[in-house]
């Protein structure tokens, strides 16, 4: 295949690294191989609606240590059900032909397109429409099967880990119980690596469901032993054993089916401890806070390294396959064998090991 001309996407959830991976891919195409580079806008909306602009090594100049995503994005967009209007009726059509009519238009041989695991998932399935593609996984949660780590990951974590160390001070002067919540629908990496780092006295992820008496039971065991503080990190996906709270995609909230109501994960765990323990108990929702600001260094180069990498598959032909850290190795997986999979934290592996040697409760 002779490549001219390759198109970027960055789609779903924004996070630290996205215009670094940008830069490596504009960078790498345009001084090694000579390619165009095509940029959509908005992810795959732009593909549909065929928003594009005509990419430059000026365009990627001073966007190394720049947060978000100078081509932007779209969450939740899905252009196999395309909602429009049709005589006053929400109706939903499927425009992937129309995304491969205006690839072809533009001559563009090879798609780059950086995202998480529901982007992936749509990019598999454009690849069996015959549109060439290669993956860069990127998001803060660690859950795209097939790779180690992902872009966005290292910076949360070191986010996360700053407000923990943060609520440290204000939990001991108050004697209260101080909870952060952070990101992790189905898995618990975040919470995981960021409470270690920090120090943190519970951890709670999706894929060990909690009990609640036995959390309350290690707050009340550390105020018996002189320490009239705890610090609880959980995973927005944490749920307890018995009481499932069942997530609800319209507005991220989650339902309490044993008390009919509607509430926020930490919302729920601090009424129950501060019920059980009688110790005040306050939330921080870390919330966007860990999408957004500057990548650390870590996720600069990883960025760096997965763009490059994704335009040196093309370049070898290569396609429909995702970039993957394998053991600091920086390899490539065929696309549908990662597509609609995820990557959770394994019950017995090292981190959860490491945790409990720690004496973290995990509300087992």
């Amino acid at each position: 295949m002779k490549v001219k001309r390759i198109g970027v996407l960055t789609s779903g959830g924004d996070c630290p690294g996205l215009n670094a991976a940008i830069r490596a891919v504009v960078k790498s195409a345009i001084n090694n191989y000579n390619y165009e580079v095509i940029g959509f806008r908005d992810g795959y909306r732009g593909l549909v609606r065929n928003n594009y602009v005509q990419m430059e090594l000026s365009d990627v100049s001073g966007i190394l240590d720049k947060g978000g995503t100078i081509l932007g994005t779209t969450n939740r967009y899905n252009p196999f059900k395309v909602v429009y209007d049709k005589d006053g009726e929400k109706t939903l059509m499927d425009m992937s032909d129309r995304i491969k009519d205006n690839l072809s238009m533009y001559d563009i041989s090879c798609l780059v397109i950086i995202g998480g695991d529901t982007t992936l998932k749509y990019a598999a399935q454009l690849t069996e429409k015959g549109i060439p593609i290669v993956v860069v996984p990127k998001t803060i949660e660690n859950d795209i099967y097939g790779t180690d780590i992902t872009i966005g990951f290292n910076t949360a974590v070191n986010t996360a880990a700053l407000a923990i160390d943060k609520l440290h001070s204000t939990a001991e002067s108050h004697h209260r119980v101080m909870i952060l919540e952070v990101m992790g629908r189905a898995s618990g990496w975040v919470a995981l690596e960021s409470g270690i780092a920090a120090g943190a006295d519970v951890i709670l992820i999706p894929e060990i469901p909690y009990d609640i008496n036995r959390v309350a039971r290690s707050i009340l065991e550390r105020k018996n032993a002189g320490k009239g503080f705890s610090i609880i990190v959980m995973a927005e996906g944490a749920r307890p054993v018995g009481s499932p709270l069942t997530h609800n995609e319209q507005d991220d909230s989650y339902f309490n089916g044993d008390r009919g109501k509607v509430c926020g994960t930490s919302s729920y765990l601090a009424k129950e401890l501060e019920r059980l323990t009688s110790i005040e108990t306050r939330i921080t929702v870390l919330g966007y806070l860990q999408r957004g600001g500057e990548p650390s260094p870590y996720d600069r180069v990883l960025a760096t390294r997965f763009g490059a990498s994704a335009v040196n598959l093309i370049e070898k032909g290569e396609l429909n396959r995702m970039v993957c850290m394998d053991h600091d190795t920086v390899k490539s997986v065929p696309l549908i064998e990662v597509a609609g999979k995820l990557r959770k934290v394994p019950k017995k592996g090292e981190l959860i090991g490491i945790a409990r040697y720690m004496g973290v409760s995990l509300g087992e």
